[in-house]
């Protein structure tokens, strides 16, 4: 893409951000105080509500100026967490005419004597974003510690996207296909280095984080045991940046299960749990994505035909004082979910508001999906091929 194509598509992104979040600034003229740490995580995680005062809350409104509060995770992203927070990176295969293909990560371990067999969780972080702010505005590592899980934040390089963006619209070996296959080769080593339940691998994003989740979804369902895409956009019709911007401002005009149809076999696919968060008010990217996404994902795992009709299954519907919650149940077992979160723009539900592009508006995001990533496994004999090829 030339560098014209390039500032257009960037300047476009700036102007969609700009409406939906305020970053935090803090007058020059008040004094700076440090947050007093708490007793414990326990009396932090108990006094959460007292905390959740506005201060930059996506779709708030641009101007208004934030007051400065104490965040439930800062000064960094394993603070006040029990485990252990590791930064490093991983050197994957060469992809794209690279032949130095380092993959940096922070891999955060809850605080067990023995790590061997649990769970793992992979966490795509959106736009603008690192591995630290996505750990810090979710407060993932805080439920690792809870329920005893691992959790690894793959981190796009700033060489291969100025914003941090993972490129999930370019499919090729040297765009999103190639970062695609660079977080596959990782979190097979991380896996292998530490023990963690491959049946039990789970993977989620944000944005264009989400993005990067659905093209893994797709292309290595036999590694995942679940996929969490929030804010995230309709598969399979975008192929540039351009074409990006355009599918996330009104989603595809062409029919979703037709876009997945072209992708995969259906009749081969495994199938794949997914549950799609978004908000109502999401101007960055239309909530229209979310209802496509849904659609999708029911015809990866059997729920539709190749017309969308319902094929098998039951949906069971819940309005919410903050959203809709939509429950696609097959032969007893909930394989999909969708949560309209009310009220909200484009950031995580539930999150930590001191950081950009995370509200404190809605249901928590992090524990809706790990209360849905928690009943789903792969088989050992699938997961076991899936890490040893």
């Amino acid at each position: 893409m030339s560098k014209s194509l390039t500032k257009l598509w960037l300047r476009g992104l700036r102007r969609l951000v700009a409406s939906q979040v305020e970053p935090l600034r803090v007058p020059k003229s008040r004094p700076s105080t440090k947050p007093a740490r708490p007793k414990s995580v326990k009396t932090k995680l108990k006094s959460g509500a007292a905390t959740k005062a506005a201060t930059v809350r996506s779709g708030s409104g641009v101007g208004a100026q934030p007051t400065a509060r104490e965040s439930r995770v800062r000064p960094r992203a394993s603070a006040w967490a029990l485990g252990k927070w590791m930064r490093s990176y991983h050197s994957a295969p060469p992809t794209g005419g690279r032949f130095v293909n380092h993959v940096s990560y922070a891999l955060y371990t809850p605080p067990q004597a023995e790590l061997e067999r649990v769970p793992l969780v992979v966490m795509l972080h959106g736009c603008q974003q690192n591995a630290d702010d996505f750990a810090q505005g979710t407060r993932l590592n805080l439920l690792a510690d809870k329920f005893g899980f691992a959790v690894l934040y793959p981190e796009q390089s700033k060489h291969d996207h100025a914003h941090r963006c993972w490129r999930w619209y370019d499919a090729s070996g040297n765009g999103g296909g190639g970062e695609a296959a660079s977080i596959v080769s990782l979190v097979k080593a991380i896996v292998a280095e530490h023990g963690f339940d491959a049946e039990r691998v789970y993977l989620a994003g944000m944005s264009a984080g989400a993005g990067m989740s659905a093209l893994l979804a797709v292309r290595y369902p036999q590694l995942f045991a679940a996929v969490g895409l929030h804010s995230g956009v309709v598969f399979g019709e975008a192929s540039s940046a351009i074409g990006a911007m355009d599918v996330m401002r009104r989603g595809s005009r062409n029919d979703p299960v037709t876009l997945v149809d072209a992708a995969v076999d259906t009749r081969e696919y495994p199938g794949m749990p997914a549950i799609i968060v978004h908000g109502e008010l999401d101007s960055v990217v239309s909530p229209s994505n979310a209802e496509q996404l849904t659609q999708q994902f029911l015809r990866l795992n059997g729920f539709v035909d190749a017309a969308g009709a319902p094929r098998a299954g039951e949906l069971r519907e819940e309005k919410q004082a903050d959203g809709v919650v939509r429950d696609y149940f097959k032969n007893g077992r909930r394989v999909v979910k969708s949560v309209v979160v009310r009220g909200l723009g484009h950031a995580w539900a539930g999150g930590d508001d001191t950081v950009a592009f995370h509200s404190a508006k809605g249901p928590d995001s992090s524990a809706v999906m790990w209360e849905f990533f928690k009943h789903q496994r792969r088989s050992s004999e699938s997961a076991h091929a899936a890490f040893v090829a």
